[in-house]
Formats: structure tokens, C-alpha cells, sequence
């Protein structure tokens, strides 16, 4: 890294030039006691709540009131390391002050899924102390000494001692067994604050411990000490692995010795690259006092702070929520739960109401957002979402407002500079905008290339029928997807019962075919006239009532929104068109819907294919059927695999 005018230069590509660690794990205490048992370690909580429960109903003279103190505390810290992990993916607020700029992906959140152990470990200690020590049940509210006490313990002993410790750590020995699961993280997160071992969790327990019983035992405890100091405690250190620099550099140029004692999120990832300097906990003082303070920790943060270290991506998917519980599986939510396929989890619902009332907000001030990225043959891919639910694209009034954050999203993606914008499902809606036509019509000089992405969901759907189908029943026939899927099987010599009331878009689309095929597409009225066709391709809502004409055995492709309701259990649903992504993504971290992880919709995959061979047209309006087996091959070609 090199410095010119007193700037840092190309800390982007050092920092993507570090690599992630394998140690041991079979080292003492390096496991934590309840690994086995997954989420039911939750119970581990039990007997803290049953304590206090009987207290309250059998009316015990012991006063149990630390139980409730330890449980509030404990749901405090989980929402400290949630605010974090929220604030640290809202990529629309933050983008700017990004450290690292790789996104976090399925290995890593899998490998913090149980970040928490060390509150259950803490909450068991702290019980420990209560019911060792029982004059702490009886600590004022308030004490002002305490304060000032549990302060100077932390800096006299607690900090020195944490440096101390690290330093030790990052001993060969100790961090081939035990430190290398915290190095091991990729991109610092709040939850990576707490992923380490059993035993460094052991050890941090000491040092939280000694400001806080420390002032209780010298006479000077209090409640607000206990949960101020603890609280604090996470708050920074969440703050530290944030990857996200929240302190403006102006604030150490006003109070220059504050540096000193505060540590910055920029500070803290230097010591992910150079694990040789940066050790302390919060006080940069003592790195300056044990001379291992990185030599560019402020030069950085300024150049941070002063230029804002964005990448412009190449390719934006635009989104849509679907629903009210949809909207809680983006990544800015649950870290966790976005990792998997969207499904109704009974937690989902006490949040619902104030779900419920975000989506009011953003009826009234909305703007399409960014919240996730990942990255394809060194191409930055991102997906921004229009903050309108699925419902309100079928409300006739909604429409105007609609496209005008459509066209917004796509003008804005025109003056970043990005080659391709694909829009999902209902953002190119035919009664909508035409397909997309709408835009390219309205601004003819876009350089954005617009893709609804329709020639790929033909695409999948096409090839996922089987090799000896003679005959297929199509409803919606007379949509893009269904115009274009009628005319490719009409050219293969396959019969297509085209369900549609409109003689007249009928014979249109019948016309398009070569006159050798038309006789191939038939029109047909009712549901029944597919009684006897094991192949049925869904482009409308079909109800139960009208699945029931299926022979047993019949198969449902579907490209309709939302899916149909799998109500014939002698029959098989196929998903929404989607493909799995190539085996070099990096930095996908969170599942498109109710898809798998690595496989994105349809749609999405033709906006990549189009970026990955460089076509410079628009994709919008009717499907190109010759195109169909070119689209399809591209992506074969780019590694892009059939679900």
C-alpha cells in the first residue's frame, strides 16, 4: 500500500487480498459444552425463567427480581447485536462507508449461525454470581461512584489485560487452536463479534467481570451500572466488526486525544489484515504504549471518511416484496432466516404489525432500495427491490406510482453507469408497462440495457417438459410467456390446447406461426377439454376446482405469480422457472424467495446471461421465439444449470 499526496492508495485490493484461516478443533475447550444440541441449547434458559415464574406465582419471600434483571439484560444484548447486524445490511443507508466490499456469504453465516453461545454462557455466570454472592440481589438502582469506578477498573485492568491476552493469542500455538476461528470470519460482522471459542469466551467473561463485581464488591454496585456497562460493552465491540465506518473523521480533527480512545470499525479491520497490529479492545492508547498500532489506522479512516468507497455494479436486479411476511425475509431483517427459502415461521407473526406499518411508510415516501450484491466473474451484481408489495401491483389507482419508481430505479441505474437492469416478476407486468416497452419508448438514449428476463423463463420451462411430450395444455396462452412458449412447441410439431376466450388474440398468435404448425395450436375454452393431458403449463391462477380436470399423474409447470396452491396429491407442481447460479459466485449470501440458495428466478438469470455475453440490446416488450435456444445456450455456456 502506498501513499501519494498523503492518501491511501488501493486499500480496496488489499483488503481483498486477505485470506481466510484453518486451525484446530479438537483443541481443550475449544467446543462449546451444548454444541450438540443446536437450537434446543434455547432451553438452557429454562430454569432462569421457571425461577422467576415461581417467584411471581407462589409468592416466595427470596427475592427472585435478578432473574427478570438477567433476562432483560439478556434480550438487550440480542437486540444490540441485531440493530447492528440491521444497520450493517441497510446497503442503501451505508453503501458509501463500506470497509470491505465483498458481500457475506452462505459459508460464513452458517459458521456464525450460533453467535450467541456466549450470551447463554454469560447469563449462566451471572446467575452463578447472584446465588454465590447474595447482596447482589440488593443493589440500588443508581449509584454515580459505581459509575466512575467501573470505569476506572476497566481502564486500569480490564483494557491492559485484553491486550495482553490477544497479543498471546497470536502466538503461534494459541491461534492455530483457538484464535483462528475468529480470523477465519471473511468480512467482519456484528455477529462475527461473538464467534469465537469457549475458552476465549471463558476468558472474556474475566474481564467483563471485573468492573462490574469489582464495584459491587468495593460497596459502589448498582443495577444501571451492571446494565450500562454490559451493554456498552457489546455496543462497541458490534461496532468494531460493523464494516460499516459510523465515526466521522472531523470528530478526532476537533478532539485530537479522543483517537486515543475510541476504536473505529476501520481501525478494527486493519487488524484483520496486519494481525500483527491493533490488538486492544477499545483504546487505541495501549497499541500506541505496546507500539503495534497499524500506521495507516487514521489515514485510512480518513480517506474512508473523505472518499466514498463504492463500486458501481454492472448488473441490478430489480425486485419486489410479495407480501407482508415476504418483506421480513430480506437480508436487513434476519440475517439467518434470509439465508434460507422463504416459509411462515410462527416468529414472523408478533412482527407482522409493525411490518404492517413500514409498508405504510413507504406508500408515502419510497424510494427503491438496495439490499444485497454478489459478485460473478468479477462483475458486481446487485439487487435493488421497489418498496411496493405484491397486492398493490393489482390495484388499478397504484399503477402510475408504480412506474414512476420503476423508471426511477432504471434512470438512476442509467447515471451510475450500470450495463443491465433486469426487472422481476410484476415490475414488467404486460398490463403494467407494456413488458418494459414503457421505458425504452419513453427514453429512447438509455444506455442501461433493460431485460425483463421473459426469454429465459421460456427458456426453463421449455426444457423442463419432457423429451417424448406429443400434447401440453396451456393456460394464460395468450401472455408473453404463453404467446412464446405456443409458437416454439407449435414449430416442434406438439400439439398446444391454448385455454383463452379471445378468438381474436387466439388467431392472432396462430397466425405468427408458420403455416405448417398452426394446425398445432387449438383453442379451447374449459378446463375440461384438458381431461385427458398429463402435461399442464400454468400461466393463470388456477383454482382447485379447475385442477381437479387433470388426469392423475399430471404434471403443473407454472410461470404464474404468486404459484398455484399444490392441491392434488396424485399430481406433481413443478416451482417458478429458476437456475442455479455458477459454482464462482461470491458473496451470496441470502435465498431469492422460496428458492434454494444459489438459484435465483428465471428472470433474474436472464438479466446475468445478458451481462455475461455483453448484448448490447433491450429486452422488453413481445418474446423473440428464435431467441429462446440462444438465451438457453448462453447460459449453459456460462455455467448456469437448470434446477
Amino acid at each position: 500500500m502506498e501513499k501519494e499526496d498523503g492518501k491511501i492508495q488501493d486499500y480496496t485490493t488489499i483488503f481483498q487480498k486477505r485470506t481466510c484461516f484453518q486451525g484446530k478443533k479438537n483443541a481443550p475447550l475449544f467446543s462449546w459444552p451444548w454444541e450438540n444440541m443446536g437450537n434446543y441449547k434455547y432451553l438452557l434458559y429454562g430454569p432462569l425463567v421457571a425461577k422467576f415464574l415461581h417467584s411471581v406465582y407462589v409468592e416466595e419471600t427470596e427475592d427472585s427480581s435478578w432473574c427478570l434483571y438477567i433476562l432483560i439484560l439478556t434480550v438487550l444484548r440480542c437486540a444490540i447485536h441485531q440493530f447492528w447486524c440491521t444497520s450493517g445490511n441497510l446497503l442503501f443507508l451505508h453503501r458509501k462507508r463500506r470497509i470491505f466490499q465483498e458481500g457475506i456469504d452462505f459459508k460464513q453465516i452458517d459458521k456464525e449461525w450460533h453467535w450467541d453461545n456466549f450470551l447463554i454462557l454469560q447469563t449462566m455466570l451471572a446467575s452463578l454470581a447472584y446465588l454465590s454472592f447474595p447482596f447482589l440481589s440488593n443493589l440500588p438502582i443508581w449509584n454515580i461512584r459505581g459509575c466512575i469506578c467501573c470505569i476506572v477498573l476497566h481502564m486500569a485492568v480490564s483494557e491492559p489485560l485484553y491486550y495482553w491476552l490477544h497479543r498471546s493469542l497470536h502466538s503461534p500455538n494459541l491461534f492455530q487452536q483457538y484464535h483462528w476461528l475468529y480470523h477465519s470470519s471473511k468480512v467482519p460482522h456484528p455477529f462475527t463479534a461473538g464467534h469465537s471459542t469457549f475458552l476465549e469466551h471463558l476468558v472474556l467473561c474475566v474481564l467483563v467481570g471485573i468492573p462490574t463485581l469489582g464495584t459491587a464488591f468495593i460497596g459502589y454496585g448498582s443495577i444501571s451500572m451492571m446494565f450500562s456497562y454490559v451493554l456498552v460493552f457489546d455496543f462497541l465491540r458490534c461496532m468494531g466488526d460493523s464494516n460499516i465506518e459510523v465515526i466521522p473523521h472531523g470528530l478526532f480533527q476537533t478532539i485530537p486525544f479522543l483517537k486515543y480512545f475510541i476504536k473505529t470499525p476501520t481501525y478494527q479491520s486493519l487488524h484483520h489484515i496486519n494481525m500483527s497490529t491493533n490488538f486492544c479492545l477499545f483504546m487505541p492508547l495501549l497499541d500506541v504504549i505496546g507500539k503495534t498500532m497499524n500506521k495507516l489506522s487514521w489515514s485510512l479512516h480518513k480517506e474512508i471518511c473523505s472518499h466514498p468507497n463504492v463500486r458501481v455494479p454492472e448488473f441490478v436486479f430489480l425486485a419486489h416484496v410479495v407480501d407482508v411476511m415476504a418483506a421480513m425475509h430480506s437480508p436487513f431483517v434476519f440475517r439467518s432466516f434470509s439465508s434460507k427459502p422463504f416459509s411462515v415461521r410462527f416468529f414472523l407473526f408478533p412482527l407482522w404489525i409493525i411490518t404492517f406499518m413500514v409498508m405504510i411508510v413507504m406508500w408515502v415516501v419510497s424510494k427503491s432500495f438496495l439490499y444485497s450484491f454478489y459478485n460473478l466473474r468479477g462483475r458486481l451484481h446487485q439487487t435493488w427491490a421497489v418498496p411496493r408489495f405484491g397486492f398493490q401491483y393489482f390495484l388499478p389507482f397504484a399503477s402510475e406510482g408504480i412506474n414512476n419508481l420503476i423508471e426511477e430505479a432504471i434512470l438512476r441505474a442509467d447515471r451510475l453507469g450500470v450495463k443491465v437492469i433486469s426487472l422481476a416478476a410484476l415490475n414488467k407486468n404486460e398490463a403494467l408497462n407494456g413488458g418494459g416497452t414503457l421505458f425504452t419508448n419513453k427514453h429512447p438514449d438509455l444506455k442501461v440495457r433493460v431485460v425483463h428476463g421473459n426469454t429465459m423463463t421460456a427458456g426453463v420451462i421449455l426444457n423442463a417438459l419432457p423429451r417424448d411430450v406429443d400434447e401440453v395444455f396451456l393456460t394464460g396462452a395468450t401472455s408473453k410467456l404463453g404467446r412464446a412458449i405456443a409458437l416454439y412447441l407449435a414449430n416442434r410439431k406438439i400439439r398446444v390446447l391454448m385455454l383463452t376466450l379471445s378468438t381474436e388474440r387466439f388467431h392472432k398468435i396462430q397466425k405468427e406461426a408458420p403455416p405448417e404448425s398452426q394446425n398445432f395450436l387449438v383453442q379451447v375454452t374449459k378446463y375440461q377439454a384438458a381431461k385427458n393431458c398429463k402435461t399442464w403449463i400454468i400461466g393463470k391462477w388456477t383454482t382447485p376446482r379447475e385442477q381437479s380436470w387433470a388426469p392423475s399423474g399430471t404434471h403443473f409447470h407454472q410461470f404464474v405469480v404468486p404459484p398455484i396452491i399444490p392441491f392434488r396429491r396424485d399430481c406433481t407442481y413443478g416451482k417458478l422457472a429458476a437456475m442455479r447460479l455458477p459454482e464462482d459466485v461470491e458473496g451470496l449470501g441470502s435465498c431469492e424467495y422460496t428458492l434454494e440458495r444459489g438459484i435465483v428466478h428465471a428472470c433474474h438469470a436472464g438479466g446475468v446471461v445478458h451481462i455475461l455475453e455483453g448484448w448490447t440490446h433491450h429486452e422488453v416488450g413481445a418474446i423473440n421465439v428464435d431467441q429462446i435456444d440462444v438465451v438457453w445456450k448462453a447460459a449453459l455456456k456460462h455455467g448456469l444449470k437448470p434446477v
